[in-house]
């Protein structure tokens, strides 16, 4: 193998490596992603379970005063 040849080839195996690692720091931010955006749905799904609620007992102690 040639010089030349050598050095193409440390380029290119090099140019895998950088891939690779931006496709795992992408996966990584994507997973990232998707859980903050869970949570933040779960946190406003039990706001509104909440606020229901409250209406829930609020409607309970009116009927209660007729």
């Amino acid at each position: 193998m040639s010089k030349i040849e050598r050095v193409t080839s440390v380029k290119s195996e090099l140019l895998d490596i950088f891939m690779s690692l931006k496709v795992a720091e992408h996966e990584r931010r994507s997973r990232t992603a998707a859980q903050r955006n869970l949570r933040a749905r779960r946190g406003i799904e039990l706001h509104n379970e909440f606020k229901q609620l409250e209406r829930n007992i609020a409607d309970l102690a009116e009927d209660e005063k007729h």
